[in-house]
């Protein structure tokens, strides 16, 4: 992969905006740079424009160097800025597997570049070849998600792997799930292959999707690119502060992530109990994709009852399903015998 190449030579040759606080890092006595507000300590200060105390404290926890570490509002942020770094607009095309998480084609959309979707096979996975076939030379990004949202599946890791080798330009692997898989991150594989970026949240296992801060891991030469693009205090004090306190926590989210484990596995037994129910599809993350008789009425009749699912019956190869995503015992049985009564109706 030659990165020149596929950086928009207008992001190459940009300027970025540089704040005091870019060229003095530790603490001084006074701060006179920034027009602040000398009062209403701390939230008077802007915020650390690179995140470095956060930074540091998730690469121990992850093993990945300060300098190959993103942190952006959620993941949606560098999913766009990875658009806006690589991609020209009404010229360059992405390629992604269908179905997957929503962001990837509406940020597409929003940067005018064209979204080429390669359908899963029926057992939700990818095949590397077809993948690569909707490819040509303007392609600048495959999108991946593993485990994959909707469809909850990790994907083939050999097919993974054979679709990052072959390709010249940015494969993104999605990981908002990984801490619920069986499967290992690919974070520690980023040397290998420099072409592979990773995405992974605070959102789900750390259940701290209030506070929107997305991970992204890649080679420096690709983070560089994204800090140079992205708003100067992208990331506020109220963030970085919890998450820290989250990040020195870390024995709760695994107990969070057990518990969810074994949620997940009580309310795949109850679902097979409501006779509507047809498939209960294998999954790796926090939630359950399941096919039933009338996801529309289904849908509609949880919604009256104020609990809220997710209806996928509209999306390829998820027509007649619903997502159900993995709560407490009390919701997951309140869900269930709610359930049961649609089935009395």
């Amino acid at each position: 992969m030659e990165l020149k190449k596929l950086i928009r030579k207008n992001i190459a040759e940009l300027q970025p905006y540089s704040c005091a606080r870019d060229e003095f890092k530790g603490e001084a006595s006074v701060y006179l740079d920034a027009n602040e507000n000398p009062w209403n300590t701390p939230y008077n200060r802007y915020p650390d424009p690179l995140q470095l105390e956060v930074k540091e404290a998730i690469s121990r926890l992850k093993n990945v160097p300060v300098e190959r570490i993103f942190l952006g509002n959620g993941s949606d942020e560098p999913i766009d800025l990875l658009y806006r770094a690589f991609c020209e607009p009404g010229i360059d095309n992405v390629v992604a597997m269908e179905p997957t998480y929503g962001m990837y084609k509406v940020c597409a959309g929003i940067n005018d570049v064209e979204y080429r979707r390669v359908l899963l096979n029926q057992d939700f996975d990818i095949d590397a070849e077809k993948l690569l076939a909707a490819c040509d030379s303007r392609t600048k990004i495959i999108w991946l998600c593993s485990p994959n949202n909707p469809t909850g599946n990790s994907l083939n890791r050999d097919e993974v792997l054979k679709t990052i080798k072959a390709f010249e330009g940015l494969v993104v692997l999605d990981e908002a799930y990984i801490d619920f898989a069986s499967q290992a991150s690919f974070s520690q594989l980023i040397d290998s292959y420099p072409n592979l970026i990773l995405l992974q949240t605070f959102s789900k296992a750390w259940g701290s999707a209030a506070i929107r801060l997305g991970m992204a891991f890649a080679r420096p030469e690709i983070i560089q690119i994204l800090n140079k693009i992205k708003y100067p205090y992208n990331i506020n004090i109220l963030t970085q502060r919890q998450a820290l306190a989250m990040l020195k926590n870390k024995s709760t989210v695994d107990n969070w992530v057990n518990e969810l484990l074994i949620q997940r596995e009580s309310l795949k037994t109850a679902l097979l109990t409501v006779p509507y129910v047809q498939h209960i599809y294998p999954t790796d993350a926090n939630f359950l994709l399941i096919k039933v008789e009338d996801a529309n009425a289904v849908y509609r009749f949880l919604v009256s009852r104020s609990i809220i699912v997710r209806n996928r019956n509209t999306v390829a190869l998820c027509e007649g399903c619903i997502r159900i995503t993995v709560g407490t015992a009390n919701e997951n049985n309140e869900l269930i015998n709610t359930m049961k009564l649609f089935s009395q109706k």
